[in-house]
């Protein structure tokens, strides 16, 4: 929880790893994020945000979308503002998925990963995926609301090993 107990008003994700070596295809790593009803937070998800979009209502932004891991810093950036998302929302799932198209790759496949999740300047989770090195996909930590309205955020791995519309689908049915 940040500080002074007002709860995670606006987060960011970023993740990053190392672009595939020559001659072989890119690797293609997404930020994925799922918001469930508070009347219903592990049944359909009510919107995602992945693949260089934003919510309907503009609160969560997927602002950097990477397909190759090329460049300096953050490959991907998603920025989750709770403190203007609708009350009707108490779930928030964060994960990341490996697009499949030059052939089945998991994390272990793939150089340098990290996924960092940061309020201002305070990191609340960060994973490099080596818990779950045969997964093509990994919860990455998720955002609930309290009944006092605050919201809170639990640092997780957990590794799917799904393709990218079927994770889309199953990461936020359960508990974890």
């Amino acid at each position: 929880m940040s500080s002074l107990n007002k709860g995670v008003r606006k987060a960011e994700v970023t993740l990053k790893w190392d672009p595939s070596p020559l001659g072989e295809p890119a690797n293609d790593l997404d930020i994925v994020a799922a918001t469930y009803a508070a009347d219903a937070p592990y049944g359909e998800p009510s919107y995602v945000v992945h693949f260089d979009s934003r919510s309907p209502d503009g609160t969560i932004i997927l602002m950097r979308d990477s397909k190759t891991g090329q460049g300096f810093g953050s490959d991907e950036v998603m920025t989750l503002e709770f403190d203007r998302l609708a009350a009707v929302y108490g779930r928030v799932v964060v994960g990341v998925v490996i697009q499949q198209r030059g052939g089945r790759k998991v994390f272990g496949d793939i150089a340098n990963t990290l996924v960092r999740v940061l309020e201002g300047h305070v990191e609340l989770g960060k994973n490099d995926f080596t818990a779950v090195p045969g997964s093509t996909a990994a919860i990455v930590g998720e955002f609930t609301r309290s009944e006092a309205g605050d919201w809170e955020f639990r640092d997780t791995v957990l590794g799917f090993d799904a393709d990218p519309q079927t994770f889309i689908t199953v990461m936020g049915n359960g508990t974890y």
